[in-house]
């Protein structure tokens, strides 16, 4: 868990660590909103936002990377002062769409 402070410069050292096919899931500290950052090739970077607004946009990285990062953090986790950040793995179209909020 990190906080909203931290946020952007954790998330862009951990997408540069990211193999190719691989994802990082940041969501708020309810759960109930989240976004996929994964790494299609060695440039770009697919983000797919579930939460407040539903979007799937490819960006390049660097500064535009860095942009859409801040954009997703003030739309999705406007209150939020804590992010929690998951390391997913191999990302595969079919868990994405039975990815559930976890009970505890």
């Amino acid at each position: 868990m990190l906080d909203k402070v931290t946020f952007l410069k954790e998330l862009t050292r951990q997408i540069d660590k990211l193999p190719v096919g691989h994802c990082v899931d940041t969501r708020s500290y309810k759960r109930d909103r989240s976004v996929l950052f994964i790494r299609m090739d060695s440039r770009r970077i697919r983000i797919v936002e579930n939460g407040f607004e539903q979007r799937d946009l490819v960006v390049n990285e660097g500064a535009e990377l860095r942009k859409q990062i801040k954009r997703v953090s003030r739309v999705e986790f406007p209150r939020s002062h804590k992010i929690r950040l998951y390391n997913l793995g191999e990302f595969t179209e079919d868990e994405h769409c039975s990815m559930r909020r976890k009970k505890l």
